[in-house]
């Protein structure tokens, strides 16, 4: 497998994943992620060169995340280190075909190795309560919950309970 930066020729695979990503967390009552958010942010993603595609042999997205510097739910959690280097983990994803595969795993010690080469202390990132999934994907790969929850108000009928997790690496 081959993890590089996302090109904006991968956008319409990324979509066609995330889609089905999105739809499988529908399927399990996640209802989290829609149209709009996580791939319309993708473009963005891809011109700031920090969205990232795992492929397998075959080409095909097994995975992808974004790595950014912030994240505006930062302040509102109590981390070990206010004052540590961080970088931000978003939008982590892996094809459903590829499920329980490790990929998860695999795309956060890529992260890892990512956020090392940047210089930061922690890989810190945002995980909304009602996905049981990624949370103990989180914590069986050693990272902490941070205290308090931030509250991502989308508008003013939707907001979203976000726990906060790092890992000092």
């Amino acid at each position: 497998m081959e993890l590089r930066l996302a090109s904006i020729s991968d956008l319409p695979k990324l979509k066609e994943v995330y889609k089905k990503i999105i739809d499988n967390m529908n399927d399990n009552n996640i209802k989290i992620w829609d149209d709009i958010y996580p791939c319309e942010f993708f473009g963005n993603d891809i011109n700031s060169n920090s969205l990232y595609v795992l492929k397998n042999e075959k080409d095909v997205i097994v995975g992808a995340f974004a790595l950014c510097d912030s994240n505006s739910g930062e302040g509102h959690v109590g981390w070990k280190d206010n004052d540590g280097k961080a970088v931000y983990l978003d939008r982590l994803g892996v094809n459903v075909n590829y499920s329980k595969q490790g990929i998860g795993t695999t795309l956060l010690n890529y992260a890892i190795e990512i956020a090392k080469q940047k210089s930061a202390e922690y890989l810190r990132l945002f995980v909304i309560d009602i996905n049981k999934p990624a949370v103990n994907l989180y914590l069986k790969n050693g990272f902490t919950q941070a205290s308090g929850t931030y509250v991502e108000v989308i508008d003013e009928c939707l907001a979203f309970n976000e726990y906060g997790f790092e890992k000092k690496i």
